[in-house]
């Protein structure tokens, strides 16, 4: 997410309205709820998470205990325990 100066997208009366709440500091302003995006939607990071959850379920079910699995995903041990517990 990049900045926008101010004065380059409102008008000046906008501008010192604001300026009247939050003087010189940053401000959020947060998507329409109609234009917001899911976690994970612009890149491809959800699918590769979801690929790799179902690995490790599969490594579980094929005799590989919670150990090897942490130590072969780099996960802590209770990492795999909560994605155990999802699929």
């Amino acid at each position: 997410m990049g900045y926008r100066k101010a004065e380059q997208v409102l008008p000046l009366e906008l501008i010192r309205l604001i300026q009247n709440y939050v003087d010189g500091e940053c401000l959020y302003i947060p998507r329409k709820s109609e234009e917001r995006r899911s976690w994970g939607e612009q890149t491809m990071i959800r699918k590769e998470l979801e690929e790799r959850n179902t690995k490790i379920a599969n490594d579980h079910k094929n005799g590989m205990c919670v150990k090897e699995l942490a130590v072969k995903y780099y996960l802590s041990e209770k990492s795999i325990h909560r994605i155990l517990r999802k699929n």
